[in-house]
């Protein structure tokens, strides 16, 4: 299976996975990395590991939907069949959304549907919960709102800061996203034969 990872940050999901194919542990091909950030260290991540880059501002293009369409050409030129988001920090739109229907995961750092959106692991320190976590669901039209696939979670302790929680929650996520990955590809591959 050929699987595009999509990025707009530092890119340590991106590198989990990436070094997840490459041991064997996850039976996929890493296509390409996407980001829409051209100076993004996601970047540097995969190019150490030999893996092709796009990156597109998403600022020249005339409308969300033309961005988009040349994501999906992209997409298609290196015959993706599958999208991982993992630290995009970009809304997926119709265009996107109806070229690869049911075939675009992300990983969110809480136990959805608590803390969706921007900074979750704030949101749930600044709340004081005792659990947060990690979550892998399917990407639909909302902000974190797809069908969930696999969620663990991360105890918050009294001594923890916000930096800690943070380093205990990518722990997680860098061996919850690889595993889960395979999963649904297996599953993927049962269902096409």
């Amino acid at each position: 299976m050929r699987i595009a990872i999509f990025a707009s940050g530092s890119g340590t999901n991106a590198e989990a996975i990436i070094k997840a194919t490459q041991s064997g542990l996850l039976n996929a091909e890493i296509a390409l990395v996407f980001t829409d950030k051209p100076k993004a260290k996601v970047i540097e991540r995969a190019t150490h590991y030999n893996v092709r880059v796009v990156a597109m501002d998403p600022k020249s293009f005339e409308t969300k939907a033309a961005y988009e369409q040349e994501v999906v050409n992209e997409l298609h030129k290196s015959k993706v069949s599958f999208v991982v988001l993992a630290g995009y920090m970009r809304l997926i739109g119709t265009t996107l959304l109806s070229a690869y229907e049911g075939r675009i995961v992300n990983i969110h750092p809480s136990l959805l549907p608590s803390f969706p959106g921007l900074d979750a692991i704030g949101q749930a320190f600044q709340a004081k919960v005792k659990v947060t976590g990690v979550t892998i669901h399917y990407v639909d039209e909302g902000m974190d709102t797809g069908s969930i696939i696999a969620q663990e979670p991360v105890r918050i302790e009294s001594d923890d800061t916000v930096d800690s929680l943070q380093e205990k929650v990518q722990v997680v996520e860098h061996t919850l996203y690889p595993t889960t990955l395979q999963t649904i590809i297996d599953q993927m591959e049962r269902l096409s034969k």
